[in-house]
């Protein structure tokens, strides 16, 4: 699609000879003579980027350009000005103008000017469809009263650079209240920096937080900032703190103190203004009990302790997240979004779900991919076949009991499909490997 570009110069033959060589270029064109004339072209329509004189009768440019970019702040400026004078291009440049050229205009420099006012304003507006991309794709999803609870603690605490130290089960969506704490922070603007403790060998660790220089350790051919460096004034994930080791834990301990570190391998300080928001599915009391993790690091970083719900805390939201996720598949896989009927919305609702919300979200995706017909029935939801007993066939003392009685049947059922394969099991769940042997442990089932 040709772009649209708009001459505002009271001088006719500037006029016409930038007409010609931007029509040349294959853009169209329009030109008027003032500020007036300007203002009410864009009535009309939209332009992708003016050309702007800064000397116009009636309205000079400057005021143009302001009262364009306060009803148009998308447009691209570029100002042009027989009597440049530098007061007059910072003035336009704090208004919003991409750039100032100076009379005698050459055409080559005109064009360029124009070509990246162009190319800086499809920049932005692919940058913002990707930011909202993303701000969709982290959206906390549920109004039960857990949910309306968390959201709130969030808006308490997130315009603070108190740590938070977020516990919750594997896929329960400990990263998404990460991000709304740094979406809705003060540092909210910089990239929010994530590292996963758990996904990294223990001798990379160091590098990966901290950095290194050139010829640190074998395989260092450059330097590289680390995750910390990256962060400066903006917001560090660490997610799953539990499995860091105690050597990391006591360097971290140290940048919490301090906010500096030296990079692996230099002895020169690298001062950083980093908030720590840290996540666990272990419970980090019982790891400072048998000595594999620090207490002075967890009292740093559990200045805000958030939890997160089960799914099965909340199953009222699972109509809203099947809604969701069916939107999203649907969307990504180029299919029609499917109708889940009310008896698989109820066997959903009767399901334990271990894996919490990540499980949830992998049977949605699983249905959109392999279910033929528009209409899901509950008998249409394999995973959950014969598994989603409801609560009342079960006489059970506590709750904790019922839970745990419902993962135990699901972790065996789904062994035995898989003939015993822990990988391949914890693939089905939608869970960590780790987590699926901490469970079994927990609940006393041996390997098949």
């Amino acid at each position: 699609m040709a772009h649209s570009i708009l001459i505002v110069d009271d001088e006719p033959g500037i006029r016409q000879s930038l007409t010609g060589v931007l029509e040349d270029e294959g853009f169209i064109v329009a030109s008027v003579a003032n500020g007036e004339d300007c203002l009410q072209a864009f009535e009309k329509r939209l332009y992708t980027c003016v050309l702007l004189d800064v000397w116009l009768p009636g309205i000079d440019g400057i005021e143009t350009l302001e009262r364009l970019k306060a009803n148009y702040p998308d447009v691209g400026v570029v100002m042009i000005s027989g009597h440049g004078r530098i007061e007059t291009a910072v003035r336009a440049t704090k208004l919003g103008a991409f750039d100032f050229i100076e009379k005698p205009l050459s055409l080559e420099k005109t064009i360029l000017a124009v070509k990246n006012a162009i190319r800086q304003r499809e920049l932005e507006a692919t940058n913002s469809d990707l930011q909202a991309k993303l701000e969709k794709s982290y959206v906390m999803i549920g109004n039960s009263v857990p949910m309306r609870a968390l959201r709130q603690q969030i808006a308490y605490a997130a315009p603070t650079n108190g740590r938070v130290l977020i516990y919750g089960d594997s896929g329960t969506g400990k990263e998404l209240v990460a991000r709304a704490l740094h979406a809705q922070s003060m540092r909210s603007l910089p990239p929010f920096i994530e590292f996963n403790c758990a996904a990294i060998p223990e001798e990379l660790i160091e590098s990966e937080l901290f950095g290194h220089v050139k010829g640190a350790f074998t395989g260092a051919t450059q330097a590289k900032r680390g995750k910390f460096e990256r962060a400066d004034g903006a917001t560090l994930f660490l997610d799953e703190v539990g499995d860091m080791s105690l050597k990391t834990q006591s360097k971290v301990l140290r940048v919490l103190e301090e906010q500096r570190f030296e990079p692996v391998g230099s002895e020169t300080s690298v001062n950083v203004d980093v908030r720590v928001i840290a996540a666990t599915n272990k419970r980090l009391e019982a790891e400072i009990e048998s000595g594999a993790f620090r207490a002075d690091l967890f009292y740093r970083l559990n200045v805000i302790p958030f939890e997160i719900p089960l799914l099965r805390e909340r199953l009222e939201d699972i109509p809203l997240l099947v809604e969701h996720f069916n939107l999203e598949f649907s969307l990504a896989h180029r299919r029609a979004p499917k109708e889940f009927k009310p008896p698989a919305i109820e066997r959903m609702q009767n399901y334990a779900w271990p894996g919490n919300v990540r499980e949830l979200r992998n049977t949605v995706e699983r249905v959109i991919i392999m279910h033929s017909r528009n209409q899901v029935e509950a008998d249409d939801l394999p995973i959950l076949s014969g598994e989603a007993t409801p609560a009342s066939s079960y006489n059970f003392d506590s709750y904790r009991e019922a839970a745990e009685t419902y993962e135990r049947e699901y972790i065996l059922r789904k062994l035995a499909e898989t003939e015993g394969n822990i990988t391949r099991t914890a693939e089905i769940m939608g869970i960590d490997r780790s987590h699926l042997y901490r469970r079994m442990k927990a609940l006393g089932i041996n390997r098949v």
